[in-house]
């Protein structure tokens, strides 16, 4: 065998050997997803041991991340403050990237949820939010928020309601789900209508939406809240909405029926960056990039019960459902503190890459 022969074959070995090493740790049922904004990468994470196991390429600037709902694929928006316009694809079960899906005009997307089979997002830049079916590989929906910076986005399970945080409006958008109105014109009070035959209107009455249009209609409540809304998150039981206001420092609290703000609380969070109840609906948790505490706060009482110190600041924030823990992406110290919700004390670290943020759950069906 010659020697550039010998070489090629030691080199295919050594890239086969690191494949498998690679790749010799599945993702598991129940899969933490951590964002390194800085190393364009998601690490998926075993949460019972903290170990990472994979870390996939997602392009340029990664601020959220989604799973489906069968916890095989993930959804990460490339964000840039609307310098970018793609979501990125893991395949989870793989850990690979696949091509992203291109948003066109929709720049800047940011805030992601998977509702009803579909991606949600928000597209800053273009202030609209929008939905993508992964089925047909399509957008099949976009609705217009007339907001600045229309950054975070929550999707009820029925469909029927939304709502954003829009950041340099200051202000937070209840989105609903109206029977809507006939498609087309009708006629007037009073009036027959206009005739029928050439120039009027096809028999049978006006016509119905064309195909892949959503039926009905939506109606948008735009509500002031102070100044730089952005991480918010709806109560349990849905009837509220806590909007942190990170350059007031306070926390707009809304009723979710009125459609009013009902307090405002002199929270001191400046620098709020995201916001999460716990899953019993009884504390609200608030990071903040500017400042080194973890506010806690008694969600009935509305008492800042807790200030819990984590390096030199904090971005996202992640629930684990069975209320045993919450995660928290420091960012400037590059780890994702674990915390106990019983003690409310760290008791672990991950270090996935530079600049953690957005996380998310993906449990394998």
């Amino acid at each position: 065998m010659s020697k550039l022969m010998r070489i090629g074959s030691a080199l295919l070995l050594g890239g086969v050997l690191a494949s498998s090493v690679l790749g010799a740790e599945s993702t598991p049922s129940k899969a933490l997803l951590i964002l390194a904004k800085r190393d364009h990468t998601l690490a998926i994470v075993d949460p019972s041991s903290l170990k990472i196991v994979a870390k996939v390429p997602v392009g340029l600037d990664p601020h959220e991340v989604i799973a489906d709902s069968e916890g095989k694929f993930a959804y990460v928006s490339n964000y840039g403050f609307g310098a970018y316009h793609t979501l990125a694809v893991v395949d989870l079960v793989n850990q690979t990237a696949l091509p992203s899906i291109d948003l066109g005009p929709l720049r800047g997307p940011h805030g992601l949820a998977f509702v009803g089979g579909k991606v949600w997002f928000t597209a800053e830049a273009a202030k609209v939010i929008g939905s993508y079916d992964p089925s047909s590989q399509k957008i099949d929906w976009v609705l217009g928020t007339g907001q600045n910076r229309t950054h975070m986005i929550f999707v009820f399970d029925d469909l029927k309601r939304m709502v954003t945080s829009n950041v340099s409006s200051g202000t937070m958008t209840i989105i609903e789900k109206t029977a809507g109105r006939r498609f087309g014109p009708g006629p007037g009070p009073g009036s027959a209508g206009p005739p029928s035959g050439p120039g009027g209107p096809p028999p049978g009455g006006p016509p119905g939406p064309p195909p892949g249009l959503p039926q009905g209609d939506w109606d948008e409540t735009v509500i002031a809240v102070g100044r730089g809304a952005e991480g918010f998150d709806v109560s349990p039981d849905g009837k509220e909405i806590w909007a942190a206001n990170a350059q007031d420092g306070t926390i707009s609290i809304i009723d979710l029926a009125d459609k009013k703000v009902t307090e405002t609380l002199a929270a001191n969070v400046r620098g709020a960056n995201r916001l999460k109840f716990t899953p019993d609906g009884k504390r609200v948790f608030v990071s903040s990039l500017g400042s080194s505490e973890l506010a806690v706060f008694d969600a009935a009482t509305h008492q800042d019960v807790k200030r819990l110190k984590l390096g030199h600041g904090a971005a996202g924030i992640l629930m684990d459902p069975d209320g045993s823990r919450v995660y928290v992406a420091c960012s400037p110290d590059n780890y994702v503190a674990v915390i106990d919700l019983k003690t409310t004390e760290v008791v672990g670290h991950i270090e996935p890459g530079n600049d953690p943020d957005g996380l998310a759950w993906a449990f394998r069906r």
